[in-house]
């Protein structure tokens, strides 16, 4: 199947999706070290569908699993569920990270993206379109799993959860703690601080062991997610707090009908939990590898299973044309192409680049323009193109899929 390019053109009305720009002097919340007066507060793009949203976070614990990556006796996991709420009246907006986290940001996140700033940009500002604890529509609704790329946190993949929770769609987007960049806890643990850091300095896929430990840990987590979500349709609460869960939550979540999508190897993690678990139907890969890297320098890479045998479900693969790594991503994706039975579509965002499927699309432009990046690093993270074009093609790529394959009702 041939891909197809997506191009620039916009609709003057997809303009107003990314208005705003940056705000500087806002209230702060983070903890130490406290923003400066002078500390930018980026803005996320506001979602478009019909639906308010609310928004609540879950605590799970794997009793059955030791962490893989540092001496804790339990794996740990923590989600955000977005969902279409019945009324936000006396909820408030939450905000896009916990103070911990936002604090941690500046020192963790730009190991893995060197364009962002390590000062200048108050994290703990920027809020969301989502009410806390927000009571849902009580109607059974699709949900969709999303796993963010390798050393990112969930709180990256804000803008799409938003809209997809806007159209209809039940949203839970995953943390890998000790792959993401920084995860915060509602309660302390032996073995581990209140918000937990990455244990990665560098691209995991260069080392063969860690990326295949990095793969199966996030296949097992996203098997445990979609595990304690069956509770709460079952009238348990999953949190292993027993934190109240929003009202009729339990009576929003569909578990007969779910969908994943994730980026980078979030995206392998998407494709490939698909191919492993009958309950997932469809699925979306932003430019995530499927194949393992070369044991060896100058061999291919072994491909998963999902690119060695195919897939009988649907199968999203959505690409950019500047990812540096695309002529290495090519073999695995012609694999499940020819392999797919014809589940398998691909498409190609111009003049775009990694970074673009996350909340980065939206906030280089605004870094930016506040000079703190440089227009060759915002060119590197997510590409040339701007964010009134990139926000609204992905959310439209990600949304016409699951709609087609996955509706919910409006």
């Amino acid at each position: 199947m041939g891909r197809r390019t997506l191009t620039t053109g916009a609709a003057a009305a997809a303009l107003l999706l990314v208005g705003g720009g940056f705000a500087r002097g806002q209230s702060a919340t983070s903890k130490s070290p406290a923003p400066r007066t002078d500390d930018i507060t980026l803005r996320l793009p506001a979602p478009t569908g019909p639906h308010p949203i609310g928004v609540t976070s879950l605590y799970l614990v794997d009793r059955s699993r030791r962490d893989p990556w540092e001496p804790i006796a339990v794996r740990e996991v923590m989600v955000s569920v977005f969902y279409p709420a019945r009324t936000v009246h006396g909820r408030p907006v939450a905000p896009q990270m916990a103070p911990g986290a936002a604090a941690a940001l500046p020192s963790v996140d730009p190991l893995f993206h060197t364009e962002l700033p390590t000062s200048g940009v108050d994290w703990a500002a920027t809020r969301t379109h989502a009410h806390t604890d927000a009571p849902a529509r009580p109607e059974r609704r699709p949900v969709l799993l999303y796993s963010p790329g390798g050393g990112d946190p969930r709180t990256l993949g804000t803008g799409l959860a938003e809209e997809l929770a806007s159209r209809g769609y039940v949203v839970v987007t995953i943390d890998h703690p000790g792959d993401g960049s920084e995860v915060e806890f509602p309660r302390d643990r032996a073995g581990r601080q209140r918000v937990r850091t990455t244990v990665f300095r560098g691209n995991p896929r260069t080392d063969p062991k860690l990326f295949r430990t990095m793969v199966g840990t996030r296949l097992a987590d996203t098997r445990f997610v979609l595990d304690q979500l069956a509770l709460p349709a079952a009238g348990r609460n999953p949190d292993a707090l027993g934190r109240p869960l929003p009202e009729a939550l339990g009576h929003a979540l569909d578990p007969r009908r779910v969908g994943i999508y994730g980026h980078s190897v979030g995206g392998t993690t998407a494709a490939q939990a698909m191919y492993e678990d009958r309950r997932i139907g469809a699925a979306v890969d932003l430019e995530g590898f499927l194949d393992y890297p070369p044991e060896r320098s100058g061999r291919g890479g072994r491909l998963l299973p999902v690119a060695r045998y195919g897939v009988d479900r649907p199968l999203l693969l959505l690409g950019t044309d500047g990812f540096p790594e695309r002529p290495a991503l090519e073999p695995s994706w012609s694999a499940v192409l020819t392999h797919g039975h014809g589940h398998v579509r691909r498409r190609q965002l111009a003049h775009a680049t990694h970074g673009v499927f996350t909340d980065y699309a939206a906030f280089a432009p605004q870094l930016q323009a506040a000079g703190l990046m440089t227009a060759a690093g915002r060119n590197s993270l997510v590409g040339t193109i701007d964010p009134a074009v990139s926000v609204p093609l992905v959310r439209s790529e990600v949304y016409s899929f699951f709609a087609r394959h996955l509706p919910a009702p409006h």
